[in-house]
């Protein structure tokens, strides 16, 4: 008995190591949120040797560190997007403010399914007239 109830509490607090935080759920969820151009942000880069900024982006933008460069893409009508490529430095920093609050879930992770992204977007790039003369 006193082995089971031994294996009981390695086995509960295994699990339990498991579980994540209230903020871990809520931060990721905030970031799936942002990923969907759900939520306002303020994206603005420093000079960090003169203090000036370099550039400031507001509105509905989702951000990728991809190492020395910043990737954001910011939603400007409703389906129109623009794409921002900055090149991050050892004296070029940013900082990403949320703008408004937004409510979240610190239970339930967020799951988004689009079934229309699975269908390709084929762009055909061409002419007809040269696909008949290549039988020649």
């Amino acid at each position: 008995m006193k082995k089971f109830a031994i294996a009981a509490v390695v086995l509960s607090s295994v699990l339990l190591a498991g579980c994540p935080d209230d903020a871990s759920v809520a931060s990721r969820n905030l970031s799936q949120a942002a990923d969907m151009f759900e939520i306002s942000r303020r994206v603005v880069f420093l000079n960090g040797i003169t203090g000036d900024y370099l550039l400031s982006l507001e509105g509905r933008c989702s951000i990728k560190d991809q190492g020395n460069q910043l990737e954001v893409t910011c939603k400007t009508g409703p389906s129109a997007y623009k794409k921002h490529f900055l090149g991050l430095s050892d004296n070029v920093s940013y900082f990403a403010e949320q703008v408004e609050s937004a409510d979240v879930s610190v239970y339930h992770y967020r799951v988004i399914f689009k079934p229309q992204t699975i269908i390709p977007d084929v762009d055909f790039r061409g002419d007809a007239g040269e696909l008949i003369d290549s039988g020649n």
